[in-house]
Formats: C-alpha cells, structure tokens, sequence
C-alpha cells in the first residue's frame, strides 16, 4: 500500500474581507501593486452627478413619435 501524500502548505494573505489561501504558483500582491491599480483606475465623482438629459443626449426628446 503507497502512503498518502503529505499535506502541502498553501500560502495565504491577509486582506480586508480576511485570510484568503492563495493557489499554488500564484504569488500575494504587494502593496505597490494594490496601489498601481488604484492609481490607473478611473475618476469617480465626489459627489453625485445630475444626468445629462438636455441637448444630444435628452433621452425622453428621442422618445417621441410626431414631429409637431
């Protein structure tokens, strides 16, 4: 009979929502890295946006079925 094979330790990170195991081959991502994603992700408002709904883009003016 073959023995069974010993466990293999996986490695693990800590990030916000807890321990994540992470696959084998697959390295923990750096702050650095974290921060390089942050940095090229678009703009968000910092505060909300009334819609663009006059001119070219007045989605309801589009809605309509008679010229006059």
């Amino acid at each position: 009979m073959s023995r069974p094979a010993a466990p293999v330790e996986l490695e693990s990170e800590i990030t916000p929502i807890g321990v994540q195991t992470l696959v084998t081959g697959v390295a923990p991502i750096t702050p650095a890295q974290r921060l390089a994603i942050l940095a090229e992700a678009p703009l968000q408002p910092r505060r909300p946006q009334r819609p663009a709904d006059h001119g070219l883009f007045d989605t309801n003016a589009r809605l309509q079925i008679e010229m006059f």
